[in-house]
């Protein structure tokens, strides 16, 4: 038995890494006359780096480190919402462990009153005057309604009580807030995989697809977001761009965008 698992395994490693090859070949193909460009640094490239825990094809920006989700969540903002351009009415933003591409852009945008934040602050060593601060998404230390939009990639699948978390991200959202809640998911699975008897760093890798995470999203990633009363779009933006398109800004063709409102009669 221990031998046939053996070999499982080794297949399935073999299967990745020659899809891995054949990927890294298609891009080349596909980009060795245009090449690559990333639209939050404006960089341009022959091709994107390898990236992931299983490697990725075309997907890290060489210059600022954006991935294939930050850039299709860098085209949503510019598109959707003007990259919060109303010197105005400054947008207040919430934005919980920072990326930071994404960091760079608001402290420097003059219609954005920008709270970055993270539970361990001090692995951010970002330049400027403006700090990321201490917060537990669990427990955010701000009043209700609070903020215009809020930014939480990747972050939900860290967290053991995440109901509490986006209960929390609603209560501090503004009425007809907006927010961008990105986390990984398998969509094979129809419920959320969550199995708190595993706890190890190796067992957790095992089972959630890395060291730190809790838990494996399904399809009802939605159903929990909307659980604590958002009102949830789940939008598959990347199709509105052409095949060379999506090899040249170097976006994932499974990334679909969640983007939660709050509701204006709460």
């Amino acid at each position: 038995m221990k031998r046939i698992l053996n070999s499982k395994l080794l297949t399935e490693k073999l299967f990745k890494y020659n899809f891995f090859k054949k990927e890294v070949q298609q891009c080349k193909k596909w980009n060795q006359n245009l090449g690559v460009l990333c639209p939050i640094c404006n960089s341009s490239f022959e091709i994107f780096e390898n990236f992931g825990v299983t490697k990725r094809a075309n997907a890290r920006c060489k210059n600022c480190g954006s991935l294939e989700r930050h850039r299709l969540l860098y085209f949503y903002l510019t598109e959707k919402f003007n990259m919060f351009k109303d010197k105005n009415k400054p947008t207040r933003i919430l934005h919980f462990a920072p990326e930071k591409m994404f960091f760079d852009k608001f402290v420097k945008n003059e219609a954005v009153q920008y709270t970055p934040c993270d539970l361990h602050p001090k692995k951010y060593n970002f330049d400027g005057k403006t700090k990321v601060l201490k917060v537990d998404i669990t427990n955010i230390p701000f009043e209700d309604n609070s903020f215009d939009f809020i930014l939480c990639n990747h972050v939900l699948e860290h967290i053991p009580r995440d109901i509490v978390a986006m209960s929390e991200l609603y209560r501090v959202m503004s009425k007809n807030g907006n927010g961008i809640f990105q986390v990984p998911i398998d969509y094979e699975r129809t419920e959320t995989y969550e199995d708190w008897r595993i706890t190890s760093k190796k067992g957790r890798k095992k089972a959630f697809g890395q060291k730190d995470h809790v838990r494996w999203y399904g399809q009802d990633y939605k159903k929990r977001l909307q659980s604590v009363g958002f009102l949830v779009k789940e939008i598959d933006y990347v199709s509105d761009f052409t095949r060379e398109q999506r090899l040249k800004f170097g976006l994932q063709e499974t990334e679909l965008i969640y983007h939660c409102k709050k509701p204006s009669a709460f």
